[in-house]
């Protein structure tokens, strides 16, 4: 099915996100059946979304990659992201919304704001993304609106009002005041076809004028000649169309947010379309985007103009069953053809771009040609990896990548066979491809495969992935927590000097360094404090390498060191036995000995745990934290009877304990974690660390 150009004007690429369970798939899944891109709406539970396509999705019944689908609502094209709401897929969030221009965040109407709502609401502050809110699964038990709206004032922005305001309390719900056109919004089933235009009833009118009057007057607020007016004449002398322009450029500013409600599978989702058409951005309206050029560094502008050159950000490489390798890119300015050659600036390799493809979900449409602010993928890119820049190849530009976090959980795999050998090595090199969060290693000493990611249900659907998608089987180790080492001294000097001489040319290698500790997550830093040559500058980056080399395996326990600055001051050289490897050496020896010296220390990465529980089991829960070392932050009422606990956990107590809260709480609690920051371990557990791994 060929579908026309749209205009970029009439473009719009949002995210949907949310907390894990909010509804987010389901409420795409309602989007795409009004759309007409659905004969009817596919169902979590039954495994028939069209989003969640993966094997492992249906059956969890969760998102697990963002998924990217291309529908059409009253002559805008919209290009929508269902992101996962699981905090391992947590890069997934974070990727999407480095390339969308707005946002919907779906909070589930019994909930509130939940944990996971606030991480992906930081997210999108982070990258200052304009959203609405859609307040899902109020016309259910327990469902309030006005609740939920308290909690997204009390725990996420106070700039959140209500644009529509439901009619009826939970099953009795059917329809939306609007308080922009205070007309009401109503269907007699949620699976109508259309909504019924009528007027507002009466006992509803002076609760719909407070709210329209908050609405106005905040919104106004973000816009001087729309202040001005109001202040002239009142919401009263306001015309629907000043009101509407005003709350979208509030909503613009990415620091007012307009919220409805309703139930994501219903006919209510047409008035979510008319709100994301009517107040989110096109990519004209974000405006440019800047990047370095790659060789001089200096700031260059691409306009999102499709007479710029072309400039894309690739944010997600996928393994497509049927095509291979999908690179999905944003488009920021200028225009790319099938057929063409781009440059990956981020590498300097030429690329040919040899299908595009416009995606439905796991379907596919061929297109010709993609434009500034679109999104779409290309099948068959060879060396592009998520956040590589593809740019025209005469006009060279490198945009902002995405950073990811470091996995904080690791276990070692091995093959079932022999046979299965180098075919788990290309599944992990595939996966890895597709997951930036997802690392692999060989460890040095054991010859083991050591995975990485970012928990334990990430590295269990890894290697399901392994499974189904591969057909390797693989036995799986205990997990490990990544552990790290720094030091705690400030300016301690050292020596590397490496000379060998054994006949004919010698080695000659001498450094001094500098070494102190950099603020916790900001990694190392090499400062070159050479003057007058007593190290000629070819030598210097081998010394740089000696000791990036020698930091992956620490002093303490043998764990990378991290966060540290090493100063080269001073050393010496020989005209004819001086090296590169020499002084790499020189590098190492060096820094290892100066972590020995400067108060070395054990790093374990800490969770930031969120715990929602019926009020009866707090004491169990509590106790259980207290005795895993965790900290408690705060207790919060939730609703009448279930609180919602915050509290820092090492991860290393952290390993089952899901099984092990269902189990104290009979399956009534829920939790979520996520890397909070890296802190010290306690003496006591690092000589556990160390003298288990020893004996490992």
């Amino acid at each position: 099915m060929a579908t026309k150009a749209y205009p970029i004007e009439k473009l719009r690429n949002i995210g949907i996100i949310a907390h894990i369970d909010a509804g987010k798939t389901t409420t795409t899944e309602g989007i795409l059946y009004r759309t007409g891109l659905k004969h009817k709406i596919g169902a979590v539970h039954e495994g028939e979304t069209t989003t969640d396509w993966m094997a492992q999705e249906r059956e969890r019944g969760i998102t697990i990659v963002s998924a990217a689908v291309t529908c059409y609502w009253k002559d805008h094209q919209i290009n929508i992201i269902d992101t996962p709401g699981h905090i391992d897929f947590t890069v997934e969030v974070e990727r999407s919304l480095r390339v969308l221009d707005g946002a919907v965040v779906v909070f589930d109407g019994k909930m509130g704001v939940e944990s996971q709502s606030e991480t992906v609401w930081r997210q999108a502050d982070k990258y200052n993304v304009p959203r609405i809110c859609f307040i899902n699964k109020i016309n259910q038990t327990g469902g309030d609106f006005y609740k939920s709206l308290e909690s997204i004032h009390h725990r996420l922005s106070k700039q959140a009002f209500p644009i529509h305001l439901p009619i009826g309390f939970e099953q009795s719900i059917n329809g939306v005041v609007d308080l922009i056109t205070m007309k009401t919004y109503t269907y007699k089933d949620f699976t109508d076809h259309e909504l019924v235009i009528g007027d507002i009833p009466e006992d509803m009118l002076e609760e719909a004028k407070r709210y329209r009057s908050l609405l106005v007057e905040n919104a106004v607020a973000e816009d001087e000649g729309m202040l001005e007016k109001y202040l002239d004449v009142g919401e009263e002398g306001m015309s629907e169309d000043e009101i509407r322009h005003a709350v979208r450029y509030a909503t613009l500013s990415g620091k007012f947010f307009p919220v409805t409600g309703g139930d994501g599978r219903g006919v209510i989702v047409e008035k979510v379309l008319d709100l994301i058409t009517d107040l989110l951005p096109s990519p004209i309206e974000r405006g440019s985007t800047w990047g370095k050029h790659p060789k001089s560094g200096d700031e260059i502008e691409r306009k999102p103009d499709v007479n710029d050159p072309f400039a894309a950000l690739a944010f997600k490489i996928a393994t497509d069953p049927f095509v291979g390798k999908l690179a999905y890119f944003r488009v920021y300015s200028g225009k790319l053809l099938a057929g063409s050659y781009i440059l990956n600036s981020t590498t300097n390799e030429k690329e040919r771009v040899g299908r595009i493809v416009r995606m439905q979900a796991d379907k596919r449409e061929d297109v010709e040609s993609v434009s500034a602010g679109d999104i779409a993928a290309i099948v068959g890119l060879k060396g592009t990896t998520t956040g590589n820049t593809l740019s025209d190849t005469n006009n060279a530009i490198v945009l902002e990548s995405i950073t990811f976090p470091e996995p904080p959980v690791s276990i070692a795999i091995e093959p079932k066979t022999k046979a299965d050998q180098e075919k788990m090595s290309t599944a992990l090199q595939r996966l890895a491809e597709e997951d930036p969060t997802f690392r692999i290693h060989v460890d040095e000493e054991t010859g083991q495969t050591i995975i990485s990611g970012m928990g334990e249900l990430h590295l269990e659907i890894i290697v399901d992935r392994m499974k189904r998608e591969f057909n390797v089987e693989a036995n799986v180790g205990q997990p490990q927590v990544a552990y790290r080492e720094t030091i705690r001294k400030d300016n301690v000097e050292v020596q590397g000097k490496f000379i060998r001489q054994s006949g004919g040319r010698g080695q000659y290698g001498d450094v001094w360094l500098r070494l102190s500790p950099n603020e916790a997550g900001s990694g190392f830093e090499f400062i070159n404090s050479i003057k007058g040559g007593v190290i000629p500058s070819e030598y210097i980056p081998a010394v740089k390498k000696g000791i990036e080399e020698a930091m992956s395996n620490g002093v303490v326990a043998g764990y990378p060191v991290v966060d540290i600055k090493a100063e080269l001051y001073d050393g010496s050289y020989h005209e004819v036995d001086s090296s590169e490897m020499a002084f790499s050496i020189a590098g190492s020896m060096a820094l290892q000995e100066g972590v020995k010296k400067a108060n070395p220390v054990l790093l374990e990465p800490v969770m930031k745990l969120v715990v929602v529980c019926p009020e009866e089991f707090m004491g169990d829960v509590i106790g259980d934290l207290n005795s895993k070392r965790g900290r408690i932050e705060s207790m919060e009422d939730l609703s009448s009877g279930v609180k919602e606990i915050t509290a820092f956990v090492p991860l290393g107590e952290m390993f089952g304990y899901t099984t092990n809260l269902r189990s104290m709480t009979q399956g009534r609690a829920s939790s979520s974690m996520e890397l909070d920051h890296y802190a010290d371990v306690p003496s006591q557990i690092t000589e556990s660390i160390v003298s288990k791994n020893a004996r490992g």
